[in-house]
This record gives structure tokens, C-alpha cells and sequence, in this order.
């Protein structure tokens, strides 16, 4: 297909496909002209996944060539193609030289230990887990961690992991994980506060719910 036509099946603009050319985010297509090239599907599920990455995962463009530079590393294994993903999608928190921040940090080690994750030393999620976890202690929060932690690997195991194809085709393998995390993410919040409206209802309202103003 020429570029026109690759431009109307992805959504993306020419002059951004472009752009995508010169970054090195997607591949050069088949040069049959000094002045005009073929693109096929490979060039379709890159730009699908490139606006993953941008439109819903928001990812600056420095995270997403270390994305797919992993995609396009077929030495690299699949779990760690699938977690420079992983990273880049998580919050980046710094540290805190507080003796809460070190507390936090040992709780969750501990967790993570006692529920035989494996998960790297590094792991941004480690340090997003642990500001949260300080911040739940200053407030007298967080007994009930274990139970959250024990439904999200249920969720993980059971449902969203299935959803990543393991296959050759490390492309479309990203972009669901990409879209499953951000986009699941987003409705797990929403079905939770819906879920407490509803059992808000259920336990205080025995005459039916009021509709909130």
C-alpha cells in the first residue's frame, strides 16, 4: 500500500507517519520508485501500536523508541520485552530519605517476598507501592494491603495475561499489553467506585438509594 492509503487505515496523519520514519519508530517501507514506497500489515500493527503508546498509554517518545528497540531485539526474551513496557507505563517516583519511606520500603519487600513474586530489584512498581504505603501509615491505612495484593494477582493470573498473545508477533503482543493496562486500569477504578456506590445503597439506604446530586 502507499503511504496515502496506509495514512486512511491507521488514523495517523502523513506528515506524522513521517515523522514516525525519520525517528526510527516505524521501518522504512519498499522502495519501488526514487520517490515512492510500499507499506504492508508490518507497517499497519506498528503504527497501532505506536498510538498505543502515545494516545492512550501517553508515553513520551524517548520511552516509546526503548519499547520498540525491545520489540525489535529478537534476542531479548519475551518477558523483558514485555516488561520495558511494563516500566515505561509506571509512575516514576523518586525515593524519600525518610525513615517512613524506609518502613514502607520494607513492608513491601516483605510482601513481595511472602507472596513469591518475581519482581526485579528495580521495579518502578516498587516505589510507587512504597509512597503509597507511607502515606496509607500517616494516615492509620493499609492492614487490608495483603488481600489487595492477593485479588491483583488473581485478576492478573486468571484474566489479564491471557490477554497478551505469546506468540511471534511482538507488535500486537505490546499493544495489548499496553491497552490492557491503561485501558483495564481505567475501568477497574470506575467499577470500583461503582461497586461502593452500590453496596453503600445495600448497607445504608434499606429503603432504597437516594440518587446523589
Amino acid at each position: 500500500m502507499r503511504m496515502s492509503e496506509l495514512s486512511a487505515r491507521s488514523g495517523v496523519a502523513i506528515p506524522t507517519i513521517k515523522y514516525y520514519l525519520r525517528e526510527g519508530l516505524l521501518h522504512q517501507g519498499e522502495q519501488v520508485a526514487a520517490t515512492r514506497a510500499e507499506y504492508d500489515e508490518s507497517h499497519l500493527r506498528r503504527l497501532r501500536l505506536i498510538r498505543a503508546m502515545v494516545e492512550v498509554g501517553r508515553l513520551p517518545i524517548a520511552a516509546v523508541k526503548k519499547v520498540v528497540a525491545a520489540i525489535e531485539d529478537e534476542s531479548l526474551p519475551f518477558h523483558h520485552m514485555l516488561g520495558t513496557a511494563h516500566y515505561a507505563l509506571s509512575p516514576q517516583v523518586e525515593p524519600e530519605p525518610t525513615p517512613e519511606w524506609e518502613a514502607a520500603k520494607a513492608e513491601v519487600d516483605a510482601l513481595i517476598a511472602d507472596l513469591g513474586w518475581q519482581v526485579n530489584a528495580e521495579a518502578p512498581g516498587r516505589n510507587e507501592l512504597t509512597q503509597t504505603m507511607a502515606r496509607m501509615r500517616r494516615l492509620g491505612m493499609g492492614d487490608d494491603i495483603r488481600r489487595y495484593a492477593e485479588m491483583a494477582e488473581r485478576l492478573v493470573r486468571e484474566v489479564e495475561l491471557d490477554a497478551i498473545p505469546a506468540s511471534d508477533d511482538r507488535d500486537t503482543a505490546v499493544e495489548a499489553l499496553v491497552l490492557g493496562t491503561v485501558l483495564y486500569g481505567r475501568a477497574l477504578e470506575a467499577l470500583r467506585r461503582l461497586a461502593q456506590e452500590s453496596e453503600s445503597a445495600r448497607r445504608f439506604t434499606p429503603e432504597g438509594p437516594d440518587q446523589p446530586t
